[in-house]
């Protein structure tokens, strides 16, 4: 990780790709679910950006912003069109504007992976893109999703065309198009699918846009076995930090391991928070400085609902992450629609983090982790436990930080 700047100040305005991975401190804002697009959306979070600034938010995750074949954004078509079931171009950019103000940075979903076609070509397939801007042939779709590019990079997602990352015109376009929405007042980059091309065209895109973060969503099954999760996720966790080691360590990941492991853990199987060697279980305990850890996202809960958390436990999972190294993602449905009580809860945690500077490197050292029990000590200033089980830390100079139902966080 020789790469990184040190040299970094601590403000929202850094230019150069690698100063906010090497601070850390980021904390991220889902800031919208599945349903988003049914509810005016860019006006609704318009109105949010002072409580997300206030909370102590540094960036925000919006959906795709670009005209899309479904309303949830993931089918793009025409991507240099703003307009989409969110809201109108000019509603898209007053908030990122209103953003800017507030010093949120914005997340733009970057959907590159596939793109549906507006006019059939090869194969009788619509697989051209006649008519709208980026009016590439069908040479820039893979030829295992029915083009005339190359073979994909990547696994398939099906049902749709794959754009060829190998072609030169394809990647030249994607830079210019990066670059746009860069211009129009996105700071970093969500990229979507990242299992379908290869990760080197990530860090080719990273370098052309340089974009100020970057997280890729590298999700794949963790290790069942008959009777539920495998306790060693190492292989699972690999994958992901090869990934990262692909972007030439520009990218960070969403951390799915730690989130399959943790949403086992809290129904009393907390021995499986602490890994053979005494560190955390997921890409958080090998590389926390590209570790992205979350709860849920718009495909694993809100009413897609595929892997969800623990509805029932979900404060303990924040007050694991938002205590741990790594770098934390709240979602909006937590946040906002389960009522004040979680909000408050959150904001509290968050408020512990931010006044205790634990950051993505934090050292952590974990005291317990037992079936209903799990307690740790991060950084010097800030221990935690969670779980039914009771404990407390040695020594007086703790004092109790905030807590809730089955978690408690103290600091020094």
């Amino acid at each position: 990780m020789g790469y990184l700047n040190n040299s970094f100040n601590d403000n929202n305005q850094q230019t150069d790709i690698g100063a906010v991975i090497s601070d850390g401190r980021e904390i991220l804002l889902q800031a919208f679910n599945w349903e988003s697009h049914k509810h005016d959306w860019w006006r609704n979070l318009e109105g949010k950006v002072p409580d997300i600034a206030k909370s102590g938010f540094t960036s925000a995750w919006l959906p795709p912003p670009t005209q899309s074949f479904s309303p949830e954004g993931y089918l793009p078509q025409n991507l240099y069109s703003l307009n989409s079931a969110y809201g109108s171009e000019q509603l898209l950019k007053a908030l990122l504007q209103k953003m800017k103000q507030q010093k949120v940075r914005a997340i733009a979903d970057i959907v590159i992976n596939h793109r549906i076609g507006t006019t059939q070509g090869h194969g009788g397939r619509y697989n051209r893109y006649d008519g709208i801007p980026l009016s590439w042939d069908e040479r820039a779709v893979t030829s295992c999703t029915g083009g005339l590019g190359n073979r994909s990079t990547g696994d398939n997602f099906h049902g749709v065309p794959n754009i060829d990352h190998t072609q030169d015109f394809v990647r030249k376009d994607i830079i210019k198009w990066l670059q746009w929405l860069r211009g129009a007042g996105f700071q970093d980059f969500r990229f979507d699918f990242a299992r379908g091309y290869s990760a080197k065209y990530v860090k080719e895109y990273i370098e052309g846009a340089k974009p100020l973060f970057s997280v890729g969503e590298y999700w794949d099954s963790c290790n069942y076995h008959s009777h539920g999760l495998d306790y060693n996720q190492d292989s699972h966790r690999q994958r992901i930090v090869n990934w990262i080691d692909g972007t030439g360590q520009l990218s960070a990941a969403f951390d799915f391991t730690t989130k399959g492991i943790l949403q086992e853990a809290v129904k009393g199987q907390f021995w499986r928070l602490r890994d053979p060697q005494g560190k955390p279980p997921g890409v958080m305990g090998w590389w926390p400085s590209r570790a992205v850890t979350f709860i849920d996202n718009h495909d694993t809960g809100s009413t897609q609902a595929h892997w969800p958390f623990p509805s029932n436990h979900i404060m303990e999972g924040y007050a694991y992450i938002l205590t741990h190294p790594g770098i934390p993602t709240v979602f909006y449905d937590h946040f906002y629609d389960w009522g004040d009580s979680n909000h408050d809860q959150i904001v509290k945690l968050m408020g512990v983090r931010r006044r205790r500077d634990i950051h993505s490197r934090s050292p952590i050292r974990i005291l317990e982790a037992r079936p209903n029990l799990y307690s740790a000590i991060i950084g010097e200033k800030v221990c935690m436990k969670i779980g039914d089980g009771s404990w407390c830390p040695d020594g007086r100079e703790w004092t109790l930080a905030t807590c809730g139902h089955r978690y408690a966080v103290w600091e020094k």
